[in-house]
């Protein structure tokens, strides 16, 4: 099937090569697509989300917000555009046409969105200061208890600068708190923070889109007040759902403690927080993290199991099963069961993905209609991206997207081959046993190779065991610990469930030792450098390509992913880092490792930037030494760079003279620019309070980057101070 085009493709540059032949390659190349294109005309709508991914895409990526008119304009040129393609006939055109509807309409759902959930986002530490706020979400974490408030009041700021919500971390009295209560506190607040290093994870961004305009700690215990203003109904859904979500985990937590009872939470009400980050890492490292988001599993096995257990039962009563359509009383009870847990477990992106998917397959069985799985997926990714579009930064997003493209891809070839094959008739002993091992062993591998490039671009780590945990893990999972949940919900309104939940519990005590067996195993995992943007984007459309089309052509899509590796591979590291407190510095030496010139003050960017460069060694144990060529004092320090540029590292205002007149780069925690006039560049306090951290690339090509500066003039980045004059920073 695939030699019609590939051999098409050879033709298409005549010889001798001039004008006229490069005119009729060009057309022949339109005429192989155009050939393609419409053999595959049924999978052409599926290209649609993906477009407009591309224009969701490209309005994050904008360096400054744009305003309302380009929204406008936008919406107008995908309506104008979805027109258009209708009135044409030439196939090409009207692909074109439609993609550029999709990625239009991308782009202006993603501005609408960002102005419907604007709040005020603080712009500098504030506190200790007394807030008044409704308590909307609670969550355990590690030693303290994480409080999101809403609807919050302080003297301390105007309403119209005033965070709509603001998360904050209270050590005491938080046991008693509820959703739906109100209360007042004193805390200190600071601005959600902005990523590590320029195009690390933006954690502002993430908090904006969940209207928190501020983060911190809380002093002493929450005090109960009267509430400040009446709830509206959405509140009320809301604070009534989040509510139900709390009772329920801490039920689950009064019978299972420790992690067990954090994953027993998170498999039913999607609450993580209990879970100890030692065994989090031991069942990310074994391949088996993906039992820790609600997905198409959980899905597929809460709606899938009722809807066989509901189907089965009815056929036992021969009256009714003989005269109405049991299968569509199953559809519609799994239904309900699918609806209500994506509504306790908090709808995060991979399990809406599932439940969407669950629906369409559902609804089809209620409307004798087939379910087609690429489409239903497409579906799921439509309407995802039109309700929360910031979800394409999501590793959630990603990743639940390319492992289930896949397998779809996969079960779809694999299908079509056994259409080709004849029957074998064959030992038949143990037969059903084979086939879910097989399954849980390529469903294993496949989703794995699939996630790999976005596990390394977001946790920057590679397993290599997922099909041994899963195979060992996934029976325990299926037929232990998944069905004692659904028996626990459904028991836990009559005070039932103490004996399921322990059941479940043993169930994940099982996968907990399968977990730390595997990742225990030696080259469990590697941790890689991660990969950046550019390259992850052209893996991706690779990987598309693949996956969606069906005829011989799909195949170039390895060109694109085989370009991807080879960015990802020839993208240089950078050899400085300046974290935002101008005191945890780093310096890539001549063997390629990045040294801190002294201890690290700020332990989180720190630990992010030796994780993001592959390298897995603690903080304390990366801080250079003077056989590293790092010389320090009383007054700074002073360090070489892998091609020899001298870089000082001031700590007090005498050594500015000095280090100013000796070094090509200052990087100082006291202001410098009235000391330094001919220095290459000068990082200081000031820079860093404006700029964010800094990343600098030396060399020929010097390039400076700044996490403000990566991060543009968004409603949720800092607040842009005006530019003090000095021409000697180079950035």
């Amino acid at each position: 099937m695939g030699a019609g085009p590939i051999a098409a493709l050879r033709r298409l540059a005549p010889d001798p090569f001039d004008a006229g032949a490069l005119a009729t390659a060009f057309a022949r190349l339109l005429g192989v697509v155009r050939a393609q294109a419409i053999a595959d005309r049924m999978r052409r709508p599926l290209w649609l989300p993906v477009a407009m991914a591309a224009g969701i895409g490209l309005y994050f990526t904008l360096p400054e917000e744009p305003v309302w008119a380009f929204a406008v304009m936008a919406a107008g040129l995908a309506l104008a555009a979805a027109v258009l393609s209708t009135a044409t006939h030439d196939t090409l055109v009207r692909i074109a046409l439609a993609l550029l509807a999709a990625a239009s309409l991308g782009f202006a759902v993603a501005k609408l969105r960002t102005e419907l959930v604007r709040a005020p986002v603080l712009a500098r530490k504030l506190g200790p200061l007394g807030i008044d706020g409704r308590v909307d979400f609670v969550q355990a974490h590690g030693k303290s208890t994480r409080v999101t408030l809403g609807a919050v009041a302080t003297r301390r700021l105007p309403p119209d600068r005033t965070p709509a919500a603001v998360r904050v971390s209270v050590r005491s009295g938080a046991g008693s708190l509820v959703p739906g209560q109100w209360v007042h506190l004193t805390a200190v607040l600071m601005p959600p923070p902005g990523p590590s290093t320029p195009r690390g994870y933006d954690f502002g961004l993430a908090a904006y889109y969940e209207r928190i305009g501020a983060v911190g700690y809380a002093y002493g215990r929450p005090k109960p007040i009267v509430p400040l203003r009446r709830n509206n109904w959405t509140d009320e859904i809301a604070l009534s759902v989040a509510k139900l979500r709390w009772k329920m985990t801490a039920r689950i937590h009064s019978v299972l403690s420790g992690s067990t009872g954090g994953i027993a939470s998170a498999l039913i009400t999607g609450d993580r927080g209990a879970i100890s980050n030692e065994d989090e890492q031991a069942l990310r490292d074994a391949g088996l993290a993906h039992v820790l988001a609600i997905a198409g599993l959980h899905m597929a096995l809460v709606g899938l199991g009722l809807f066989w257990t509901v189907r089965a039962l009815l056929a036992l009563i021969p009256a009714v099963a003989l005269r109405y359509p049991i299968k569509k009383w199953a559809a519609l009870a799994a239904l309900a069961s699918a609806t209500f847990y994506l509504v306790i477990s908090g709808a995060a992106t991979p399990a809406t993905r599932a439940y969407i998917m669950l629906a369409a397959m559902l609804s089809a069985v209620l409307f004798d209609r087939p379910a087609l799985s690429m489409r239903s997926l497409a579906l799921a990714a439509t309407i995802i991206l039109l309700l929360r579009p910031e979800n394409l930064l999501e590793p959630g997003f990603q990743m639940s997207f390319a492992a289930v493209a896949s397998l779809i891809a996969v079960a779809e070839w694999e299908q079509a081959r056994r259409a080709r094959r004849t029957e074998r008739t064959g030992p038949r002993a143990f037969a059903g046993v084979r086939r879910y091992m097989r399954g849980i062993a390529i469903t294993s591998l496949v989703g794995s190779l699939a996630t790999a490039p976005y596990a390394v671009f977001h946790f920057d780590r590679a397993t290599h065991y997922a099909v041994l945990g899963n195979l060992l893990a996934m029976p325990i999972m299926g037929f232990v610990t998944m069905p004692a949940a659904a028996l626990s919900v459904f028991l836990m309104p009559f005070g039932l469930d103490a004996w399921s939940l322990r059941v479940m519990g043993w169930g994940i005590e099982a996968m907990l030792a399968v977990g730390r067996f595997v990742a225990g195993l030696p080259g469990a995992v590697s941790v890689m450098p991660a990969w950046p943007m550019p390259a992850l984007v052209v893996l991706s459309l690779g990987g598309l390509w693949i996956a969606i089309w069906r005829r011989g052509w799909r195949w170039l899509g390895l060109v694109a992913m085989t370009a991807g590796v080879a960015v990802a591979m020839a993208t240089p590291a950078p050899d400085l880092l300046v974290a935002r407190d101008a005191v945890t510095v780093a310096v890539r030496g001549s063997d390629g490792l990045l040294r801190f010139v002294r201890p690290a003050r700020d332990d989180y960017s720190a630990g992010e930037w030796l994780k993001r460069d592959g390298d897995e060694r603690e903080t304390d144990a990366a801080v250079a030494t003077p056989n590293d060529g790092v010389r320090c004092d009383a007054y700074g320090c002073i360090a070489k760079a892998r091609d020899g540029t001298l870089i000082a590292v001031p700590s007090r205002v005498d050594a500015l003279w000095e280090d100013c007149a000796r070094a090509a780069i200052v990087v100082s925690v006291v202001p410098a620019w009235r000391f330094c006039k001919g220095t290459m560049l000068v990082i200081d306090r000031i820079d860093v309070a404006r700029n964010g951290g800094y990343a600098v690339w030396l060399g020929p090509q010097k390039r400076i980057e700044t996490v403000e500066g990566d991060r543009g003039r968004r409603p949720w980045s800092a607040p842009v101070h005006a530019k003090r004059r000095r021409s000697n920073t180079g950035g």
